[in-house]
Formats: structure tokens, C-alpha cells, sequence
């Protein structure tokens, strides 16, 4: 999978549950669980609210990486 993520250590550096950081971001808790486990890819808006609640980037939480052919 292209984008792989850290978002659950920055929840658990925050102290706070998925319910909260869903509350927090305006989204489900399920939906936080499915882009922790990668089966989601959040809009960039999104990724945005995640980073500035979690105090850093998007590129300190999302990485992209090419699949090889």
C-alpha cells in the first residue's frame, strides 16, 4: 500500500482516544480506526485537521511511497 501513516502514535502521544481525535477532526471514530489500519486514505482537508491537532505535518504523520513495478 502507497501511504502508510503514524497517525496512532500521535493519538497516543496526545493521550487521547479514536473517539476523541474523531470528535476533535470532525469525523467517526471508525473512520480514524480505518485510516490507522490503512484501509482508508483521508482527503487532503482532512489530513490537514489531523496534522494541526496533532501539532505537526502531514508529512510528519502520511508517507507516499511508489509501488515498483
Amino acid at each position: 500500500m502507497p501511504l502508510t501513516n503514524r497517525l496512532k502514535e500521535h493519538r497516543a502521544r496526545l493521550g487521547i482516544n479514536q473517539q476523541q481525535l474523531g470528535q476533535m477532526a470532525g469525523v467517526s471514530r471508525q473512520t480514524i480506526s480505518q485510516i490507522e489500519r490503512g484501509d482508508y486514505s483521508p482527503s487532503v482537508t482532512l489530513a490537514l485537521k489531523l496534522a494541526k491537532i496533532c501539532g505537526g505535518t502531514v508529512e510528519d504523520i502520511f508517507t507516499y511511497e511508489e509501488d515498483e513495478p
